[in-house]
């Protein structure tokens, strides 16, 4: 893409509030990178429910939207170019890295340096191309909580995105991992050592038979609809209640809400980055898309249902 003959990229946009029907591929001018930024070639982009949220207006009053607008946060590529100033990152390096500008769904994206870490050589694209949003997401949440080895968790979307990642890290500490998920995922979270329970009505009863007369020490919610005062009701101390969707019932209960803002560095990037290489961390994957089918892909998000990650594919 750095010939003078191509000077423009494909993007995902939006031009207004609304559901995946609003969502279209456009293509713009393709810029130079400035000082201190790095222009990458895209290989692979995640799509994040968060995604979808600020796309229907629902999070306006937290992330203002202005149009057209973006989407995407994660992303993985080779670098194309690099800005003045910039020693670390070179032309064909492989990288992993975040956007703070909702523009990583598209085939090209330029970042500052300090967003971007090296992608290890045995970590294929689709799984670099979805670890910044779920991997920071449930590292500040595993940290929130400050489990130790021999602690007890309820984790609620255990085999969600975030979850299947704090599912892992807790496994790493020695933590018991009681997962409330789908029957589909029940085999998974076992293979993880953790102790599936089937979410929804009857969750409470199957947490507390998992818990066989012990007390949980924490609990971190993935999914909302009243498990941050479930947790409350297991007697677990606010404080060592975390969750990254229900907003509403912390603020009502005094538990925490730490999640990807706080873990939002290049140094956790790195860190988890060098797990998934050792083997010790996994993204699942669903299922990839085209970029121009990124309205499909958004739709098989928004059921719910898919253990792993659905990654756009430029």
């Amino acid at each position: 893409m750095e010939n003078n003959q191509k000077k423009i990229y494909r993007a995902v946009r939006y031009d207004k509030f609304g559901g995946t029907d609003v969502l279209y591929i456009k293509e713009e001018i393709l810029n130079a990178p400035k000082a201190g930024e790095v222009k990458i070639n895209v290989r692979a982009a995640s799509i994040n429910p968060g995604e979808s949220a600020i796309r229907e207006g629902k999070m306006e009053k937290m992330f203002p939207s202005a149009f057209p607008s973006g989407q995407g946060s994660d992303f993985a590529g080779v670098v194309a170019e690099a800005g003045e100033g910039v020693k670390d990152f070179k032309p064909g390096d492989e990288v992993i890295g975040f956007s703070n500008d909702r523009n990583s769904q598209a085939d090209t994206v330029i970042v500052s340096r300090d967003q971007l870490t090296f992608k290890p050589h045995s970590v294929p694209w689709e799984q670099a191309g979805s670890l910044f949003v779920v991997g920071g997401t449930a590292y500040a949440a595993v940290r929130s909580v400050t489990l130790k080895k021999g602690d007890i968790l309820v984790l609620s979307a255990a085999a969600g995105g975030v979850g299947s990642v704090i599912v892992q890290l807790a496994k790493q500490i020695g933590v018991r991992v009681i997962g409330l998920a789908g029957k589909a995922n029940h085999d998974w979270l076992k293979a993880q050592g953790a102790i599936p329970v089937e979410h929804g009505e009857g969750a409470e009863q199957g947490i507390i038979a998992a818990l066989d007369g012990k007390k949980a020490d924490a609990l971190i919610d993935c999914f909302g609809s009243g498990y941050v005062e479930l947790g409350i009701k297991l007697g677990i101390e606010p404080d060592r209640i975390n969750t990254v969707i229900d907003f509403e019932a912390a603020k009502r209960f005094g538990t925490k809400t730490e999640g990807l803002s706080s873990a939002s560095t290049a140094g956790v990037l790195t860190e988890l980055a060098k797990m998934m290489a050792a083997g010790k961390l996994e993204i699942p994957v669903a299922r990839t898309y085209p970029l121009t089918e990124v309205k499909a892909a958004y739709n098989e998000l928004e059921k719910r249902h898919t253990h792993g990650k659905i990654v756009l594919i430029p």
